[in-house]
Order: structure tokens, then C-alpha cells, then sequence
């Protein structure tokens, strides 16, 4: 489960515009993301709030043997005040969902509406909402070209263990992150990270620094095919062609791949310690624009260490994800497999545990009544009839208003299935979802080679925002 400064994190880049996914690190996110879900450990719970569209708090309290905590600030210069906070309201696939589509290299303005592009579609806005969220969208788009910051803080105890976050966006395509973590065990009583982030679209670079162990490096990653084409992306926003309404057409759009090449790779030297490394990584992942199944494949190569890693991801339904990894050593022989599974459920908590039906589909919603003609009376007198009252549905004996349907169609999902198995016969099995008002995340991991004990861990995280 992501936390919810996570959430406003990503928030804050959706908000100035910053593309997450245009760098070497998020080359393999999707997979990973997948099969090496977090799973909880022991009992913790978590109070959060946008307090302000500037400002956030976290309060985390857990039991793993001892008590401990943190307490989490985060400030932002741009107001934040358009996404959903409350945790009844966060669409659960903003904070949920694994799989991640790339976002259009030409919508560096609007890449990032939080929860909208995963959860179902809005209600037809009227003009004055309209309007606010244009002149938000102009302000957000403001402040990314005059500059934005977030500052993030955390401190956990009882440890005294101290993070931090500085981000500050100097240009459209220029940013720069530090962070920082002091603690007494670790070397110098602490460490710093920064990153120098530009962003073009087509290409991203990264350079870094960091104090543990001298450490000096840079990463990038270079974009082609699909949306880079300024003619690919003309065609794809421009309106069909009369021509292309036919069904054939169609058939041949849905069959074709339309998706983005990326290939890039990172250095990195350690002054101190006087070694150092790379990796080399491409990339293929279906555009939003693809009519098909979307699906990421992945092939990262360490020459020096002689590994090499591929990843293939599917979003075989709305519902379902798969995900596989494969892992081979050309010095050593040795392999490693790992699969992964997502999936979700709009059926209640207690019907997800003991085995209802499933609704993948909404329930129905009986068609409104036809509309009577007007009665000889009313014509007679110049008006309209009364208005009926709404229709009832019996259910069950028991009679009920009956309720619209779900907008465009689909349900909300109140729940995901994740699972994950590796070539240990080690078993991570993952629950979450919401329950009125707390988001909850359930987890075990099983070992079958352990027979004798095999539940690994057991842990329950439960979330609440206002």
C-alpha cells in the first residue's frame, strides 16, 4: 500500500507537470511494483491530512515486537487542494494499483490527474466547475514554469532516526532533489543524496552525488517510436478519418502495437571506495492511446556483475495484472524466476473472504419507465401532469427506491488480491481495500520449504485521512 505523502508526492509532480516515469529508475517499475509488493509486518495504523492545500501531516504508530512510530510534514508552495485526501474519497487505484501506464510525452500539463485516470468516469461537470478547474490547471502550470518546492520531514521513534525531502523545480524541465538521513549508526551520523533531474520529453538525464562512500553517477534515458514522432502524435490526436469508421479499420487499429521504445543506462563511481558500475536497460510499454491489451516488457543487463534480468507485464483485464521476471548469471549459472497477480473485486469485504459470487458486473438497474402522453385532463386545462413518484424495486419483501446506475457503467472496486511466487516455493499473499472510512492492507508470506513453520510473517496496516 502506498502512504499517503506518497500519494501527495505524487500529487505534487502531477500538479507541476514532472513525467516520473521519463527515468532510468522506473524502467523495471511496473514489474516490480507487481511481484515485490511491500507485505506488512504486525499491527500498524496511520492518521493523515491534507490540512491545507500546503500543507500535510502523518502520524504512524505500529507493534512488531516493540512500539514505535513517526511523525511525517510535508508543505508544498503549490496548493494541492483539487485531489481527493479524505480516505472515503481516494480512489482506490490511485493508491493501489500496481500496473502503470506511461503517460503521453505531449501532455506535460495535464499527465497527472490524481485518481481520475484509474478510477471511473466523472459526472458531466457544469460551467463553473469547469472553470475552477481550468484556472487551477493555469495556476499549477504557473507555478511549474516560476518554480514549485515540496519540503517533506520525518522522524521516527523511538530511534530518533531523522529523513528529509527538498524538491525544487526551477524550470519546466530542470529539477533537483535532496534528501537526507541522520542517524547515529550511520557514518558521519548521517547521509545526503542529490539529484539533478532534466526532463525534454524525448530523453531525460540524471546526475547524482551522494556522501556515502563518495558515490558520483549519472543515468538516462532516451525515448523513440510512438508518441515521439511529432507526426505519431498529430495522427493520434487528430479526428478519425470518415474512411476509418468501417469495422475492418477498427480490427486492424486494435491489432496493431502502439506503444514507445525506451533504452538508457546508468555509471556510477565511489571515490572513497574506488569502485564502481553500470547497467544498460530498454524498454517497451503500450501508450494510452492503444486499443489493445496494454503490456510493459523489460531487459536490463549488469555487464560487470554479468547479470541480465527481463520482465513482462499484462493488464490482461481492467481487473487482472500479471507479471513475470526472469533472472540469469552468465559467470555463475544461476537463475532466478518470480511471477506476480493482481486482482480486484468490487464485492464486499466479508462476501471477497467467504467465497460470494462475484459481480464483475453491476448489478442491474431496472430501465426508468416510459414516458405516459399527457392525459385528456391536463390538455384540457392547459398543463402538465403531476409528476409520478420514483419507481420501487422489491427485493427480498422488502421494497426500495431504486438507486442510479453506476456512472459510465462501471462499479467502484473495493478490494485487490495480490500474489506473488518465486522459485523458492515462497508465497506473498497481499489483501487490501476500504471498509467505510479505513483503507486496510492484510499480508502473510508462506514458505513451503519450511513446513513445519510456514507463515513467514503476518501483518495488518490500516489507514485513515481526512
Amino acid at each position: 500500500m502506498r502512504e499517503f505523502m506518497h500519494y501527495i508526492t505524487n500529487a505534487f509532480y502531477g500538479a507541476t507537470g514532472w513525467n516520473e516515469d521519463n527515468t532510468y529508475k522506473e524502467l523495471n517499475a511496473t514489474a516490480r511494483e507487481l511481484i515485490d509488493f511491500p507485505l506488512p509486518r504486525g499491527l500498524r495504523l496511520t492518521l493523515s491530512s491534507l490540512a491545507t492545500p500546503h500543507f500535510a501531516t502523518s502520524y504512524q504508530l505500529g507493534s512488531i515486537g516493540i512500539v514505535d512510530g513517526s511523525i511525517s510534514y510535508l508543505h508544498s508552495t503549490v496548493p494541492l487542494g483539487g485531489i481527493a485526501a479524505q480516505s472515503e474519497r481516494i480512489p482506490l487505484p490511485a493508491l493501489l494499483r500496481s500496473y502503470r501506464r506511461l503517460h503521453e510525452l505531449g501532455s506535460r500539463d495535464t499527465q497527472w490527474d490524481v485518481g481520475a485516470a484509474e478510477s471511473a468516469p466523472a459526472e458531466p461537470a457544469s460551467p463553473a466547475t469547469t472553470a475552477t478547474t481550468a484556472s487551477t490547471a493555469t495556476t499549477n502550470r504557473s507555478w511549474a514554469r516560476n518554480g514549485s518546492s515540496l519540503l517533506y520531514g520525518r522522524l521516527y521513534l523511538p530511534q530518533s532516526l531523522l529523513e528529509g525531502l527538498v524538491v525544487r523545480r526551477f524550470t519546466p524541465a530542470l529539477q533537483v532533489q535532496l534528501s537526507a538521513v541522520s542517524e547515529r549508526s550511520l557514518r558521519n551520523g548521517g547521509t545526503l543524496l542529490g539529484l539533478v533531474q532534466y526532463d525534454k520529453g524525448k530523453y531525460g538525464v540524471e546526475g547524482l552525488a551522494s556522501t556515502d562512500g563518495g558515490l558520483l553517477g549519472v543515468r538516462g534515458l532516451y525515448n523513440f517510436g510512438g508518441d515521439t514522432c511529432s507526426a505519431a502524435v498529430n495522427a493520434s490526436t487528430s479526428p478519425a478519418s470518415p474512411e476509418s469508421n468501417n469495422g475492418n479499420s477498427q480490427s486492424g487499429e486494435r491489432e496493431r502495437i502502439y506503444g514507445r521504445f525506451s533504452a538508457g543506462g546508468e555509471m556510477y563511481y565511489g571515490t572513497l571506495n574506488k569502485s564502481g558500475g553500470m547497467s544498460l536497460g530498454t524498454r517497451f510499454a503500450t501508450l494510452p492511446t492503444h486499443r489493445g491489451t496494454p503490456l510493459t516488457a523489460t531487459l536490463t543487463i549488469n555487464p560487470l556483475m554479468g547479470n541480465i534480468s527481463a520482465t513482462y507485464a499484462v493488464l490482461a483485464r481492467d481487473y487482472c495484472s500479471l507479471a513475470t521476471r526472469m533472472e540469469f548469471n552468465v559467470y555463475s549459472y544461476e537463475s532466478e524466476w518470480a511471477v506476480g497477480v493482481e486482482l480486484w473485486s468490487n464485492r464486499r469485504p466479508a462476501g471477497f473472504l467467504l467465497g460470494a459470487e462475484p459481480s464483475s458486473q453491476p448489478e442491474p438497474v431496472p430501465k426508468p419507465p416510459r414516458r405516459r402522453e399527457r392525459s385528456f385532463q391536463a390538455k384540457m386545462e392547459w398543463r402538465l401532469d403531476d409528476p409520478e413518484p420514483e419507481p420501487e424495486l422489491e427485493l427480498n419483501g422488502r421494497k426500495t427506491e431504486a438507486k442510479p446506475a453506476a456512472v459510465g457503467g462501471m462499479e467502484e472496486y473495493r478490494g485487490v488480491l495480490k500474489a506473488r511466487l518465486d522459485q523458492n516455493l515462497r508465497i506473498g499473499l497481499l489483501w487490501e481495500g476500504r471498509v467505510k472510512s479505513l483503507i486496510f492492507s492484510l499480508g502473510t508470506g508462506v514458505d513451503f520449504r519450511k513446513l513445519g513453520e510456514p507463515f513467514r510473517s503476518l501483518g495488518l496496516e490500516i489507514q485513515y485521512s481526512s
